[in-house]
């Protein structure tokens, strides 16, 4: 049996086949169902995590991200198009990632704990752009995950995002 604790990694995206592996964690002490709400709310990114902009729903039913949906957005000065991929309500949730030179796998997984949750958000990555982005600016994916999950946090910690 899978450990539910860990991130189901594709083949093609497991850590130990791609050039590029970032993990970044933290304890929330907000109801689970609130830090799921913000992290499904896509096109709220830009207003909270400083490295999303032009979040655009190509396919599935803004504003909340399902198993499915496919949606276009800007992140590290690149545009990509992402699929989600995997989708467990209130526990992971993760997508896939391509733009020229770029092939990523960005997974989420939330455990409750007695006092909220704990995030987890692993991702990996293939292609010249990542390792170019890698020795150019180590160390900048590690910060800016890190500034989202903070960002995640402060927003469940005030409550739902807005109605759509």
């Amino acid at each position: 049996m899978p450990d539910a604790t860990a991130i189901r990694w594709p083949d093609h995206y497991h850590p130990a086949r791609c050039p590029i592996h970032v993990s970044n964690e933290l304890a929330i002490a907000a109801p689970i169902e609130t830090v799921w709400a913000w992290l499904l709310r896509a096109p709220l990114w830009p207003s909270w995590y400083p490295n999303a902009a032009n979040v655009r729903f190509l396919e599935g039913a803004p504003p909340d991200l399902a198993l499915g949906t496919r949606f276009r957005w800007r992140t590290f000065g690149v545009t990509i198009e992402s699929t989600v991929r995997e989708f467990v309500p209130c526990e992971r949730i993760a997508w896939n990632a391509h733009a020229l030179g770029l092939d990523v796998y960005h997974a989420w997984l939330l455990t409750r704990t007695p006092e909220g949750c704990h995030v987890l958000t692993e991702e990996t990555q293939h292609g010249l752009v990542a390792r170019a982005g890698a020795l150019l600016m180590p160390g900048r994916m590690h910060r800016y995950h890190q500034l989202w999950l903070e960002g995640l946090r402060d927003n469940a910690r005030r409550g739902l995002p807005p109605a759509a």
